[in-house]
């Protein structure tokens, strides 16, 4: 078992992995407010902590996953007013639309996806203590939290008191900044106003959750206090997760995580991917139009740390990656152990994921394992190749056979090709017959085989 490290946000280091139960590791993630379908930017943190617990647990680790669902928010109540429905309804539909939207990247579920919704009991006690320990205070049926009681409050986002600005709750026309003690308070339990159609009863009058409270709530009824990585995008850092270790500071005496994982945004045209900035691309659409191996190639090909840039260049280049894997794996000896002597690109791959889990350094460890695979011509066994595209969640990938003499596939075609195979898996007929009548434009004909569909060069290519 490898020593794992990862960057902790907290402290600002890169830490070892010292889990709270020895070989056990629980991870919780902030997942999607589901008021519209998620895009590309919310697959990078599912993506990125899903694969951290396949690597983990390839490692020796049993791993706990959870990434939650904010289904009760003021961003679902706006959406579905806006379309003259019930708030809890939209907010159905839409987990539904965000599972199933992940489902197709290939990589599992978690292990728990607790909504907020279904967690109300565990909040309201939350919020009780944190009353009772003079944490928090109602108000006017609203309940806050005191900040300045927390003499720790800033230390996660490194921020000073001054120049923080809590944002969603003083915009609250429900909720103005008159009712709070300090402007710094943030509210973790919303009174109940006209047009929200969902409302739950509590000791300080009927309303809803506030969104932080929500988290923690969540996170500890799963994973306990002082869980081991609670990881979301580097968004989230403040107020969200500044928040939430609060309340738990506040109301357990003791810190919620060991470590505080942050990925960095996709940024598009220059900023991050919003869908309140109208620079989204729906993951839906861009699994459609490029494959699930290819966005996961091209979510896992920058250090998760940092910004991720999005445009066709960067999917095309992941389908390129793609391609040669695939092309690797049609030349090499299926089920049968690798050279011995190439094992240190393949330590070396697993090293650069116990360093801060380094998926850019794991990914040029496993060319150099292609390369020489390839230099080396027949004879080579595919195993080691194998384990790392399974911790990659690529193990599904197959051998693009090609029949007759051709020795290579334009990216289009391979691209295309994947689409046609999601299409039928999808039984979208329609669409995968498209495919297939382009893909003879382009020249190529494709056969089902016993390896899988292959693509054959047409008389005239």
């Amino acid at each position: 078992m490898r020593e794992v490290h990862i960057h902790d946000t907290l402290t600002g280091e890169v830490l070892p992995l010292r889990p709270r139960d020895p070989g056990r590791v629980g991870v919780y993630a902030c997942g999607p407010t589901v008021y519209s379908r998620i895009h590309v930017g919310n697959a990078r943190p599912f993506v990125v902590f899903s694969l951290l617990k396949r690597f983990l647990e390839h490692e020796g680790y049993d791993v706990d996953l959870v990434i939650n669902v904010t289904d009760v928010n003021d961003k679902i109540y706006d959406a579905a007013r806006a379309q003259g429905r019930p708030s809890a309804e939209l907010a159905a539909e839409m987990t539904d639309l965000y599972r199933a939207d992940t489902d197709l990247l290939g990589l599992g579920r978690p292990d728990h996806e607790p909504l907020a919704s279904e967690t109300i009991a565990e909040i309201i006690d939350y919020i009780q203590t944190l009353v009772d320990r003079g944490h928090a205070y109602a108000a006017g049926g609203d309940v806050y939290f005191r900040v300045r009681s927390d003499p720790d409050y800033g230390t996660l986002s490194h921020r000073q008191l001054e120049n923080m600005d809590q944002g969603e709750d003083d915009s609250d026309p429900g909720a103005p900044a008159a009712r709070k003690e300090d402007p710094l308070d943030f509210a973790l339990w919303k009174a109940h106003k006209p047009g929200e159609d969902t409302v739950w009863e509590a000791p300080w009058g009927p309303g809803r959750p506030g969104w932080h409270i929500e988290c923690s709530a969540m996170a500890e009824s799963l994973l306990g206090v002082g869980f081991d990585i609670h990881g979301g995008g580097s968004d989230l850092v403040f107020p969200h997760h500044e928040n939430e270790a609060a309340q738990t500071r506040a109301a357990r005496g003791t810190e919620l995580a060991r470590l505080w994982m942050h990925n960095g945004m996709i940024q598009l045209t220059g900023e991050k991917m919003a869908k309140s900035l109208g620079n989204i691309a729906p993951l839906h659409d861009v699994l459609a139009e490029h494959g699930p191996q290819a966005i996961v190639m091209y979510l896992i090909s920058g250090h998760y740390r940092q910004p991720l840039a999005f445009s066709e260049s960067e999917l095309q280049d992941a389908e390129r990656r793609i391609q040669r894997i695939r092309d690797a794996l049609r030349r090499l000896e299926q089920g049968r152990p690798s050279p011995p002597d190439m094992a240190h690109h393949t330590r070396a791959f697993f090293d650069a994921l116990a360093n801060d889990f380094n998926t850019p350094a794991a990914l040029a460890a496993m060319f150099e394992w292609v390369r020489e695979a390839n230099r080396r011509g027949g004879g080579v066994g595919d195993a080691d190749l194998r384990e790392m595209l399974d911790v990659l969640g690529l193990g599904a990938l197959s051998p693009l056979a090609l029949v007759g003499e051709v020795s290579s596939v334009d990216p289009e075609a391979t691209s295309l090709l994947a689409q046609r195979e999601q299409a039928r898996g999808e039984r979208d007929f329609d669409a995968a017959d498209r495919m297939r009548e382009e893909l003879r434009r382009r020249g190529w004909e494709i056969r089902d085989g016993p390896e899988g569909p292959e693509l054959i060069p047409s008389a005239a290519n």
